[in-house]
């Protein structure tokens, strides 16, 4: 059965993290699509959103198909299945440099309206809002634990059975909704899945850190 949207997606996944409520959880969404996510989960868990800037590699004539992905500190990450396409080094650093350039402009983005907040010693909770190939959740996993969260946690509405497996020993815990027999995008389990723009993610920030602001002047 499809979600209905990521703003549903969202609340399930949130009752699914209810423990974590009280424990001032930080949530970190994989732009673009995930941030609309986050910010319900954050809201509903009592915690703070914040992004992860992590974008797949595609796959030669194939942009939509990930062989990979980079973070913004440039660690990257190549599928198994990248060798069997005739992806080679060369092309691999080329398209680094390409989505490196995108992660790059987003960051200037948005990190005037919201700096980035510190993982250290928190819970963090990374979402997505399916994962298909798994390989930007690999990145965004990796760069998230090399700055030592107490507890790490990975969550999506949807994601493919190979994919599920390869981020089972990357998190102390993973949260999938469902896992369909047949998984060919994301889009197909959701009636409503438009595109999430910068200025959207944008706004959703400027909203957390205002909420954020107000909740450590009450304290």
């Amino acid at each position: 059965m499809p979600f209905r949207n990521r703003e549903e997606a969202a609340r399930l996944l949130a009752e699914k993290l209810i423990g974590y409520r009280g424990q001032n959880p930080l949530v970190l969404a994989i732009p673009r699509g995930a941030v609309p996510m986050a910010h319900i989960m954050a809201e509903a868990l009592e915690g703070e959103v914040d992004v992860v800037l992590v974008h797949k590699l595609g796959a030669p004539g194939q942009p939509e198909l990930a062989i990979g992905s980079v973070d913004e500190r440039g660690q990257v990450y190549v599928g198994e299945h990248a060798g069997s396409l005739g992806v080679g080094d060369e092309y691999i650093a080329r398209e680094k440099k390409a989505q490196m350039k995108i992660l790059s402009g987003r960051r200037a983005l948005y990190t005037p309206v919201h700096p980035p907040i510190d993982p250290s010693g928190r819970i963090v909770i990374v979402v997505d809002d399916g994962i298909a190939t798994g390989a930007t959740m690999v990145s965004a996993l990796r760069a998230v634990r090399v700055q030592k969260p107490s507890r790490l946690i990975a969550a999506t509405a949807v994601a493919s059975r190979e994919a599920l497996q390869m981020i089972r020993g990357m998190a102390e815990e993973v949260v999938c909704l469902e896992v369909p027999e047949i998984f060919y995008a994301v889009g197909q389990f959701f009636l409503e899945f438009p595109q999430v723009s910068d200025e959207e993610v944008i706004t959703l920030l400027k909203q957390s850190r205002s909420k954020a602001g107000n909740v450590n002047r009450l304290a």
